[in-house]
């Protein structure tokens, strides 16, 4: 018999959330693009079918031991599925690293630097002699860890005093070798004197001393006048042993007197003194209330550690060197910088240790190349995991994935271009092709046209969000998708729908009115920048990822102007122009809520609204129910078994734990004899069942005017394929930040800045254009919005453009350009200019 090698994924029946018993074949070993509306079904078919199918059977093929050991997806939904390889998954939203977490920890590039120190490293001895690095040095890093091996030890060959070298675990900056002082995060907090006594011109009596306002320390104005203090006069008209009494004196027991404001006087025989730092210290060391610690931080400065300088790590360590750089030094510089520092490495050994470098720089250089070919060689390895985009650690993620050369891997990546500028897009794509030639299948969720331009095969899902989607509208090449008539993706590939959606400004008008604009002294690679905005209009910051951008607007821009007499603007910004500009709402693409129990209906009004409604209903008041028996988030309402989730968890042993629908409330969340309060028929469980727009028609029928406003805001955002009772956590980033505008439309917005970062993550073009009028609205009601974006779509569709680079970390934090989208169009300097020229060529309305 001849034996036939399958060629494609053989899907049939999924059902997975919206999917309406999906059919569809999926090529093997090409590169296939699956692409739709915001909701209409594609991660449910690429994350929910096809990954969560690839992880089951390859799981399962582990012994039973394992797979206890290891996080497991259950079946999914779907009649069969034929010739999937095993899966591996990028998701959209990677885990947003802790505070200990930087590049080098999260890459493993660190584990592979610290062994070089500890084995290649030439150590310092105690009397100042830098020991040559030696094969023995190395050899005695390796001998048993066990008292009288002489692991570790040195003898200098300068002075012969024997001491202990620092092995690679003493590197470490999450254990042994983290800075006493900051304990290993780079970072301290320090009392900010100048917060302590905020105005010298008072007096003591009059509050001069914030830090005794403090509970617990309001009579410490009596015990200062006790010891001698002069709490009449102005503080900086004190003697000079008096304010220092208050600044430092010692804890020292005193008997007063209290008056009370009726007259009444209380007396205490061992009143303590604490001075003005000791009164804070004191109060943070005894306090575990987060408000009272809220309240205490206001008093401390948090910047740069001290001690290590933000290395990290403590400060012997530095003593041990490789090539003449210490390791935090090493951290410091450059991926692309590391890697041209390997040869050096080599250059510097003697040669009995040029194979043992060869094995260590080898792996190193295995983790370095993938992050450089991604466009990662700007950052460092001392970069702090938090400060990263979305995008970056989507392609650190991959970076993980490419080192392992596999072959017959199913990659399922889910919109991998967030983050991305289109000069990054590019790598990107060469990469994904990489996968493809090594015998792999890439199947890549995405809204970007340049991607899907770049695939073998599309699949569309849609055509709508929601109930209105779940099929496959078309499939095939992309010629063929091009020229498909029912194609919502087809316009844009071939530019034939409109790019610009909003009126553009006349950029000379706007900035004959108000600006607003910050100037950056120093803060990561922003060197004495300056940006002005015009008010009133929408501005967009673009430019190479890496370039500064979320520095620059985050860091600097919004604190400047949301700065306070109670909580300055930070340090590196030298100068503040507010144009008029009253309020800042900063939205993000964070996730909305932090558990299914977040709901589109619990963040928004409705749900305060459906209670109200519900308790006010003749069954409701005749079995004396209130609003909290129509909440699922308490007792009174929530069903008793599975608590108001919905679902329950089933631990069956050695198979992944099963999230069941609830078998006595069937999913509704509410006790049997809430749900029997209707309202036009309705139980509160059957209305957050309704999508938005099914809800909106019902509750303008019925003149519930407050419920109908808010979900009318949410259809005008585009989101009214929404249920009431979806799980807000799951949203997409695009979907996150309007949900949460949702509180500030229809209100009149004068003097409001609203900052988005990155607004069109996980939108399809046609949501983009539903989010600019968003953006419209938001004008026309007297705000101003700004937003880092990389899409294309919103770049040309800006009033003002400030495009950062040329490149990213140290070849960025300039401004390269900056004017209307035909300005920088026209542009030669950075990367957008050409992509953006490019990208209004596509389009006809914008030639």
């Amino acid at each position: 018999m001849e034996n036939s090698i399958p060629d494609k994924i053989v899907v049939r029946g999924a059902r997975v959330n919206n999917l309406k018993d999906v059919n569809v074949d999926i090529p093997l070993h090409k590169l296939v693009a699956i692409t739709g509306r915001s909701g209409s079904g594609k991660s449910s078919l690429a994350m929910g079918v096809l990954y969560a199918e690839g992880m089951r059977r390859y799981v399962n093929a582990l012994s039973t031991y394992t797979r206890r050991r290891m996080g497991q997806t259950g079946k999914p939904d779907v009649d069969t599925i034929d010739h999937i390889p095993s899966a591996i998954a990028l998701r959209q939203r990677p885990i947003v690293p802790g505070v200990r977490s930087t590049v080098g920890t999260s890459t493993e590039a660190l584990n592979v630097i610290r062994l070089a120190f500890s084995r290649l490293g030439s150590p310092r001895c105690p009397n100042g002699h830098q020991v040559p690095p030696t094969l023995a040095i190395a050899r005695s890093m390796d001998l048993p860890n066990k008292p009288g091996s002489g692991m570790g030890q040195i003898t200098c060959p300068v002075c012969g005093v024997k001491f202990m070298a620092f092995a690679a675990e003493d590197f470490a900056f999450n254990s042994a070798g983290a800075c006493a002082t900051c304990g290993g995060t780079g970072m301290a907090q320090t009392l900010d004197e100048s917060r302590l006594i905020p105005d010298p011109t008072k007096t003591i009596r009059e509050g001069a001393v914030a830090s005794w306002r403090l509970p617990g320390r309001n009579f410490m104005h009596v015990v200062a006048d006790q010891i001698g203090i002069d709490i009449d006069t102005p503080f900086q008209d004190l003697p000079k042993e008096q304010q220092e009494m208050v600044w430092s004196g010692p804890h020292k027991k005193y008997a007063i007197n209290i008056p009370s404001k009726s007259g009444k006087i209380f007396h205490m025989d061992n009143a303590v003194f604490e001075n003005a730092r000791a009164a804070v210290v004191d109060s943070m060391a005894t306090t575990t209330n987060e408000r009272a610690i809220a309240r205490l931080n206001k008093f401390y400065r948090f910047g740069t550690c001290p001690t290590c300088h933000g290395s990290r790590f403590k400060p012997e360590l530095l003593h041990q060197e490789l090539v003449g750089k210490n390791i935090a030094q090493v951290s410091d510089i450059t991926l692309t910088e590391l890697a041209a520092f390997v040869p050096q490495v080599y250059a510097w050994l003697p040669a009995d240790m040029q194979e043992l470098a060869r094995d260590i720089m080898a792996e190193l250089d295995q983790i370095l190349r993938p992050l450089i070919e991604l466009g990662l060689g700007y950052l460092t390895l001392a970069r702090a995991g938090s400060s990263l985009s979305t995008g970056e650690l989507q392609r650190i993620q991959l970076s993980r994935t490419l080192r392992t050369k596999t072959t017959g891997v199913l990659y399922v990546l889910d919109e991998p271009s967030i983050g991305l500028h289109p000069a990054n897009v590019q790598g990107l794509i060469d990469v994904m092709r990489g996968l493809v030639a090594q015998g792999n299948s890439v199947i890549v969720v995405d809204h970007d046209t340049a991607i899907i331009e770049a695939a073998d095969y599309v699949l569309e899902i849609g055509p709508d969000a929601g109930a209105g989607g779940g099929t496959v509208v078309d499939a095939g090449p992309v010629t063929a998708i091009r020229q498909a008539p029912h194609s919502l993706i087809a316009p844009f590939l071939n530019g034939t729908t409109r790019l610009r959606v909003r009126p553009q400004a006349d950029l000379q008008r706007l900035f004959k009115g108000k600006q607003f604009g910050v100037t950056v002294s120093d803060r990561f690679n922003l060197h004495d920048l300056t940006v002005k905005f015009p008010t009133h209009a929408f501005s967009v910051v673009s430019g190479f990822s890496g370039a500064g951008k979320s520095t620059l607007v985050f860091d600097a821009l919004v604190p400047a102007l949301q700065a306070t007499k109670k909580q300055p603007a930070p340090d590196f910004v030298q100068h503040t122009e507010r144009g008029g500009l009253r309020r800042v709402v900063a939205i993000d693409a964070s996730p909305v809520g932090k558990n299914v129990r977040s709901t589109v209906a619990t963040y928004t009004d409705i749900l305060d609204r459906l209670r109200a409604l519900y308790a006010a209903q003749p069954a409701a008041v005749q079995q004396q129910f209130t609003a909290s028996h129509f909440s699922y988030n308490v007792t009174a309402g929530a069903c008793p078994t599975c608590g108001g989730t919905g679902q329950i968890s089933l631990d069956i042993q050695y198979l992944p734990d099963m999230q069941q629908t609830c078998p006595d409330c069937g999913g509704r969340r509410y006790r049997p004899e809430v749900l029997r309060v209707l309202w036009h028929g309705y139980s509160i469980a059957d209305i957050l069942a309704l999508d938005v727009d099914t809800a909106l028609k019902l509750f303008a029928a019925t003149d519930q005017d407050g419920i109908t406003a808010t979900l009318q805001t949410l259809h005008d955002m585009g989101l009214g394929y929404l249920h009431l009772g979806e799980s807000t956590p799951a949203l997409s980033g695009g979907e996150a930040q309007r949900l949460k505008l949702t509180a500030h439309m229809g209100k009149k917005q004068t003097g409001t800045l609203f900052v988005f970062d990155e607004p069109s993550i996980g939108l399809h073009p046609l949501d983009v254009q539903v989010l600019l009028g968003v953006f419209q609205q938001l004008i026309e009601q007297g705000g101003t919005v700004l937003a880092i974006e990389h899409d294309l779509d919103v770049v040309a569709n800006a009033d003002y453009i400030v495009d950062m680079g040329p490149g990213g970390g140290s070849e960025g934090g300039q401004i390269v350009a900056t004017g209307t989208p035909t300005d920088v169009a026209r542009s030669q300097a950075g990367h957008t200019g050409a992509y953006l020229a490019a990208h209004l060529q596509h389009f006809a309305d914008a030639k």
